[in-house]
């Protein structure tokens, strides 16, 4: 594994703000760290990046506790902008990607690869104070990932931009994942995640609630949703005979019910089309967002 967390915590004085978060991070692959305001997830990131030191466990990167040295192939994206006003935006790239290491001419080029890239050409001069917030956070997705980090954390990045910008910024992120960068994202949007994300750890009071693939996660699930069409009584009596089976709505010709996740399905539909027509008949896995919410309203 590129990035192990392991068992971490982390307390300022008597609060705890992480209990017990422990996950790990393939080389090259996308993590979603997901979890409600004050689940722990800002500081999980910062012990990461060696900001903070956990109070107990380890974080290794490639086998190895994180130092200064690997945390220079490190690139980091705050939740809360941390842009210099007054300085205009290829200027601003250049001097984070000079930060980690890079020479002024190849600073320079990849500033203006990401400028270009992140449509921002129009506003290469301008002071980043005078922006548009959906801009900003543009301008500091590039600071943090022009240098071409091994590492990238991401914290919040759709944060303030619209649907095109947002859609720029996700295919960047494929973009540098399949060119190997290795990507740890926070972001409360769940559709995005769920899609761009190979693995995930959801928190809740500074504890891991669930963690795996969204194929396990899922795999994990009570019940399945059952969209079935046309809404008929007849097949309305037929779930009524059945137990663990509940009817969610019924409206405008469809029947949405939950039923066990191991219910066969084949033989279900058989049943169904004894005795009254069916046009449509969908189990419907449980998306992400369902998932994280059943996580972070569980009991620890």
């Amino acid at each position: 594994m590129a990035l192990e967390v392991d068992h971490v915590r982390r307390s300022f004085g008597s609060v705890p703000a992480v209990r017990d978060v422990n996950f790990s991070v393939a080389s090259g692959t996308t993590f979603g760290l997901l979890g409600p305001n004050g689940a722990g997830k800002t500081t999980t990131m910062r012990m990461i990046l060696g900001i903070l030191v956990p109070d107990g466990g380890t974080v290794r990167w490639r086998g190895a506790p994180i130092d200064r040295r690997s945390r220079r192939h490190f690139g980091y994206l705050p939740e809360e902008r941390g842009l210099y006003g007054k300085l205009k935006v290829k200027e601003q790239i250049i001097y984070f990607s000079r930060l980690h290491g890079l020479r002024a001419s190849e600073a320079a080029e990849k500033a203006d690869r990401w400028i270009s890239d992140l449509d921002l050409t129009a506003y290469a001069d301008r002071p980043c104070g005078e922006l548009s917030k959906g801009n900003q956070q543009k301008v500091q997705v590039a600071c943090a990932a022009a240098h071409g980090p091994d590492l990238l954390i991401l914290d919040e990045p759709f944060s303030g931009l619209d649907p095109v910008n947002a859609q720029t910024v996700y295919e960047l992120l494929e973009t540098l994942r399949k060119n190997g960068t290795t990507l740890l994202l926070s972001s409360h949007q769940m559709w995005q995640l769920e899609t761009l994300c190979d693995t995930f750890c959801i928190i809740a009071d500074g504890t891991a609630r669930a963690s795996g693939t969204l194929a396990s996660l899922r795999a994990t699930w009570p019940t399945r949703t059952i969209v079935v069409q046309p809404d008929d009584q007849k097949l309305h009596d037929v779930f009524a005979t059945m137990s663990d089976v509940r009817v969610l709505t019924s409206a405008k010709g469809e029947l949405r019910v939950a039923v066990p996740s191991g219910t066969d399905f084949a033989a279900l539909l058989h049943k169904l089309v004894a005795v009254a027509p069916v046009t449509r008949f969908e189990p419907l896995e449980p998306s992400l967002e369902e998932i994280y919410r059943r996580a972070v309203t569980e009991t620890a």
